[in-house]
């Protein structure tokens, strides 16, 4: 599939998925790629909330990682699911004011490991 067309597919997959894709915090740099996460309800409410996170190269979706998510350093890691080979992961967590208020973000691809930290700012 051509990398123009992937994107474009990938843009029109986020646009059905219903209610306004929105950011819930900047993006973070990993390796050469840009990681974005959003929630569903957005901003994300305590309680549990679906997370998508979105994972984009220079030469689009990257799709050979393993992404795994938790609110909580007492937490186990929870593997996310991937949809397809389009770079979105998916998986719910539950979230809180306070301690849960981050979305730590593991990413591993062969030995290479790396946690990312996305703040999230909770709607009451």
């Amino acid at each position: 599939m051509n990398i123009k067309y992937g994107g474009l597919l990938v843009l029109m997959w986020l646009a059905a998925c219903g209610g306004s894709a929105v950011v819930d915090a900047p993006p973070q740099k990993w390796q050469d790629a840009e990681v974005r996460v959003e929630s569903r309800p957005s901003p994300p409410r305590p309680g549990v909330n679906e997370f998508l996170i979105i994972v984009t190269g220079s030469r689009g979706p990257v799709h050979d990682i393993v992404v795994s998510v938790r609110t909580d350093n007492n937490d186990q890691w929870v593997q996310a699911i991937q949809d397809g080979e389009v770079g979105v992961y998916r998986r719910a967590a539950r979230v809180a004011l306070g301690a849960r208020s981050v979305l730590q973000v593991q990413i591993k691809r062969g030995s290479s490991e790396e946690v990312l930290n996305f703040p999230l700012s909770l709607s009451r």
